[in-house]
C-alpha cells in the first residue's frame, strides 16, 4: 500500500480536495467523469510546467533538457513541455510523428534505441533530425549509407554501455551485458570503426544507466562518470565534442518509503560538474543535454475509473472499476515490479469520508492480474463513485495492453488554465 503520508502530500501538492470532490487544475474529478466519461487519464499542463521549471533551474548554466517522450507520446503532452523549452527524444518514426504533430522541428529531436530500422532512419535523416545515437555497427551502416545517398553528413552520438551500474534505480540499463549501446570497454575501437565513415558526423556521447533514480548523489555520480567518458571519446577523436548526452532514469515517488528526488542536492552538485567540464577544453563548449520522462509529466496525471461493483468475497472487499491494466499496466504492478506494489490510490468522489477498512481495487478484465491496489484503506464506495490512481501521467496508455478482451480505450484530457479539453480516446485523435 502507498504510504498514507505520501498520499496525502501528493493529493495536498499536486491537486487538491474540495468536500468529497478531488480536484484536478481546479476542476472536480466528478465532472471530467460526467464530461468525458471515464476510464480517463487527466494531466495539468501547469504542473507539467512546474516539473519542467524546477529541474530546469537545478541545471541552469550546465545542462538543459530533453523530454523523453516515450513516458508520455500525447502531442499535447509534448506541446506542453516543448512550448516551456525542451528539447524531445524519440525512439520510434511514430514518436518523431507525434513530436512534429506537437509542432517541434526535428533539428530540436534526437533519436535513440538499440534496433532502429532502416526505414525509420531514412525518414528521420530526410526530415532533418538533430542527432542519431548510434548503439550497432549495423546501425551505423545503415547511416553512413543513407547520408551519402543523400549527400550529406549525419550528426551522430555513440551510446557508451558504461562498465559501472547505475545503483539505487529501478530499471539498471547499463554496466552488464545489454542490447544498449557500446561497451565502454571496447570504445577506442569502436570510435575508431565509425570516425572512419565519411558521412557520419560523430561529435556525440549518450550514456543511460538506470531509470526511476531518487538518489541525487547516484545521479550526480552517473554523470561524472559521463563527463569523464565524453573526454575520452574527445581525446580519441582529437576534436571537441558537440553533445553530451546524460541520459535520464530520474525518479519519482510511487511507493513506501519512496524519496523524493532532492532538486536542491542536485543544485549543489551541478557546479563541480560544470568545472569538470570546463577543465577539459575538448569538451568545455559541448552541450550538455538531461532526457527526463517521468519526472516531467508523472506527477501531472491521474487515472480515474469509475466503481461498477462492491462486493465482499469470503470477508474480503472489492471494488470493481471500469478501468484496469489494459489502460494502465504499470499501476497493476506488471510493467518491471517483481512483487506487486501499489501506486497512491483516492476515492475522488468520496473524499471527506472516513475509511471503513481495506478494500482491493480491481479492473474488469477476466484474470487476476488485473488488480490496480490490493486491500487499500477506502469509505465505502457504491456503483458509480470514482476511484483515482495518482502518480499516472506517464507510462500510461501507450505502455498498456490495450487491447486485451477488446475494452474501448482510456479517454486522455488536459487541464490548462482551468479549461479541460478531450486530447486522446477512442476514435479520438490528440490535438
Amino acid at each position: 500500500m502507498a504510504e498514507p503520508g505520501l498520499t496525502d502530500r501528493l493529493v495536498a501538492e499536486n491537486f487538491a480536495a474540495a468536500g468529497d470532490d478531488l480536484l484536478v487544475g481546479g476542476i472536480p474529478a466528478r465532472a471530467l467523469a460526467e464530461r468525458f466519461g471515464t476510464p480517463l487519464f487527466a494531466y495539468d499542463a501547469a504542473l507539467i510546467r512546474r516539473a519542467y521549471a524546477a529541474l530546469a533551474s537545478a541545471l541552469e548554466g550546465f545542462a538543459g533538457i530533453h523530454y523523453s517522450i516515450k513516458a508520455n507520446p500525447n502531442p499535447a503532452v509534448v506541446r506542453v513541455l516543448h512550448e516551456a523549452g525542451a528539447g524531445i527524444e524519440i525512439a520510434s518514426l511514430g514518436e518523431f510523428r507525434a513530436a512534429i504533430a506537437a509542432g517541434v522541428p526535428p533539428a530540436e529531436m534526437l533519436f535513440a534505441g538499440p534496433g532502429k530500422r532502416r526505414s525509420e532512419l531514412e525518414a528521420v535523416i530526410a526530415g532533418g533530425i538533430g542527432e542519431i545515437h548510434l548503439e550497432s555497427v549495423e546501425e551505423a551502416a545503415h547511416v553512413e549509407a543513407i547520408g551519402a545517398a543523400l549527400g550529406r553528413r549525419v550528426p551522430v552520438a555513440i551510446r557508451v554501455n558504461p562498465v559501472a551500474e547505475a545503483q539505487g534505480g529501478a530499471m539498471r540499463m547499463g554496466g552488464k551485458a545489454a542490447p544498449f549501446g557500446f561497451d565502454e570497454e571496447d570504445l577506442d575501437a569502436i570510435v575508431d570503426r565509425l570516425d572512419a565513415m565519411p558521412h557520419l558526423d560523430l561529435s556525440g556521447v549518450h550514456l543511460f544507466a538506470g531509470t526511476q533514480i531518487l538518489d541525487a548523489a547516484v545521479l550526480l555520480g552517473q554523470w561524472r562518470h559521463a563527463l569523464g567518458i565524453a573526454s575520452r571519446l574527445a581525446a580519441r577523436l582529437g576534436r571537441p565534442l558537440r553533445t553530451i548526452d546524460l541520459g535520464g532514469g530520474l525518479g519519482i515517488p510511487y511507493f513506501t518509503g519512496d524519496a523524493t528526488l532532492d532538486l536542491a542536492a542536485v543544485k549543489a552538485g551541478v557546479p563541480d560538474l560544470a568545472a569538470l567540464k570546463a577543465a577539459d577544453p575538448l569538451i568545455r563548449d559541448a552541450h550538455v543535454l538531461v532526457e527526463p520522462g517521468r519526472y516531467l509529466v508523472g506527477e501531472a496525471g491521474l487515472y480515474l475509473a469509475a466503481v461498477l461493483a462492491a462486493k465482499v468475497s469470503r470477508g474480503q472487499r472489492f471494488l470493481v472499476v471500469d478501468g484496469g491494466m489494459h489502460h494502465h499496466l504499470a499501476a497493476s504492478g506488471n510493467l518491471g515490479q517483481v512483487i506487486k506494489r501499489d501506486y497512491p490510490v483516492v476515492p475522488a468522489s468520496r473524499m471527506a469520508q472516513a475509511a471503513e477498512g481495506p478494500a482491493s481495487v480491481v479492473g474488469p478484465l477476466c484474470t487476476p492480474l488485473d488488480t490496480l491496489a490490493r486491500k487499500v484503506a477506502m469509505p465505502a464506495l457504491a456503483e458509480g463513485d470514482l476511484v483515482a490512481v495518482l502518480q499516472s501521467g506517464a507510462y500510461g496508455p501507450t505502455a498498456s495492453p490495450a487491447g486485451f478482451l477488446s475494452h474501448p480505450a482510456a479517454v486522455e484530457v488536459l487541464i490548462d488554465g482551468g479549461e479541460a479539453r478531450r486530447i486522446g480516446g477512442p476514435a479520438e485523435t490528440a490535438a
